[in-house]
């Protein structure tokens, strides 16, 4: 069979892959400074300029971080890109089916779902407390009709905070993120203020006694919920 032609798309990602391992071969941490261009180029065996456009797409992904006027460092971990595509091509999916921002609310589903009953092993009477007062700030807003987002958010990070799993925590908040910025896009009904309250009520009293399965399926019904929201405003 003839040989599969390299195009430069496939060189360039080589490169960048060549420039992560001898990222780790040097035992670099996150914010240590990384070597030169020059140095690079001469390690590589490749040009300058294809360094340079390597290095920004590493850039884009939080690989490489380049602090103007000190130099370029390793990245320290950061899914700020990973949020604004997500968001953006969630969003846009809403003008047709909104296949793109559903599949951001299964993922969310199946991970909060998932990970409640070890949350819940590893959660004390303080995290209980705390979990409480989010629940009675939307509560006291839902009574005037307003989803108090903010509340809202912090019982979910407080939910699987317990778990002290920064990966865990970061996707958390880039899905809160694509979420938010969806929910400002198709609104929220009084009704809907009121029932999201209740339906986050209802978790908390399955996880102050205990009940994983409970929790596990009203987490579940909580994301089905906001599924039909989306097909209802999708086009």
């Amino acid at each position: 069979m003839p040989k599969r032609r390299v195009g430069a798309a496939d060189r360039m990602r080589a490169l960048q892959q060549d420039i992560m391992e001898f990222i780790l071969d040097q035992g670099l941490a996150p914010g240590d400074p990384m070597p030169t261009e020059f140095e690079l180029v001469e390690e590589l065996g490749v040009g300058r300029n294809t360094v340079r456009e390597a290095l920004k797409v590493l850039q884009s992904m939080g690989i490489v971080e380049v602090r103007h006027g000190y130099g370029m460092f390793v990245g320290r971990k950061n899914l700020e890109a990973l949020a604004m595509g997500l968001e953006f091509h969630a969003r846009m999916s809403l003008q047709g089916r909104g296949d793109e921002a559903l599949e951001v609310v299964e993922v969310r589903q199946a991970l909060e779902s998932a990970l409640i009953g070890s949350a819940m092993d590893a959660m004390t009477s303080e995290d209980h407390v705390a979990l409480e007062a989010c629940i009675r700030g939307m509560e006291e807003s839902a009574e005037d009709g307003a989803l108090n987002a903010e509340h809202d958010h912090e019982f979910h990070r407080l939910l699987f905070a317990p778990l002290d799993n920064d990966l865990l925590a970061n996707l958390l908040e880039v899905f809160w993120s694509v979420y938010g910025r969806i929910r400002e896009q198709v609104g929220q009904s009084i009704p809907m203020a009121r029932q999201n309250a209740r339906a986050h009520r209802e978790v908390l009293e399955a996880v102050t006694h205990g009940e994983k399965e409970r929790a596990a399926v009203l987490l579940t019904s909580h994301f089905d919920a906001l599924r039909d929201v989306l097909r209802n405003s999708a086009g």
